[in-house]
C-alpha cells in the first residue's frame, strides 16, 4: 500500500476549492478566487496562511530573496492559485523549484480558469 502525503490535508483543500470554483465558475482574476478561498478556508477550519514569505535557499544556505505562495495551509502544503487557459509546463516546472528551494515536501496547483476545476499534486522528494 501506498502512502499519500498529506492526504486528508491535501482533501480537504482541494475540496474547498471545488466549491469556491462551482459557486464562482471560470473567467475571474486569482485574487477573487484567494479572497473567496480565505473564507472558504475559515469556515472549513483549515489553517492557512495568506501569501506566506518561504525561505528559499542554495547550497545549504538561507537566500535573502524568499517566495511568495497564494497560501501555506497546515504549515505544510504551498498552494498556488491559478485562472487560466490551460496549465503549461511552466507552471509545474515553478511551483517544483519553489517547493525544492523552500525545502517543502507537497504543492497544489489549483487552476480555476477552466469549466472544470484543475489540480495537480506536486511533489519534492528531496527533504
Amino acid at each position: 500500500m501506498v502512502d499519500i502525503l498529506f492526504k486528508d490535508e491535501s482533501y480537504a483543500i482541494i475540496g474547498a476549492c471545488i466549491k469556491v470554483h462551482s459557486e464562482l465558475g471560470a473567467g475571474f482574476l486569482e485574487a477573487v478566487y484567494q479572497e473567496a478561498l480565505e473564507k472558504e478556508f475559515a469556515k472549513r477550519n483549515i489553517p492557512f496562511q495568506r501569501q506566506p514569505k518561504l525561505s528559499l535557499f542554495f547550497d545549504g544556505e538561507k537566500l535573502k530573496k524568499y517566495y511568495i505562495a497564494d497560501f501555506l495551509c497546515y504549515d505544510s502544503i504551498v498552494l498556488e492559485i491559478k485562472a487560466l487557459s490551460f496549465l503549461s509546463e511552466t507552471n509545474i516546472k515553478q511551483l517544483q523549484n519553489s517547493l525544492k528551494a523552500s525545502k517543502q515536501r507537497l504543492g497544489l496547483l489549483i487552476n480555476f480558469g477552466t469549466p472544470s476545476l484543475i489540480h495537480k499534486r506536486i511533489l519534492n522528494p528531496i527533504r
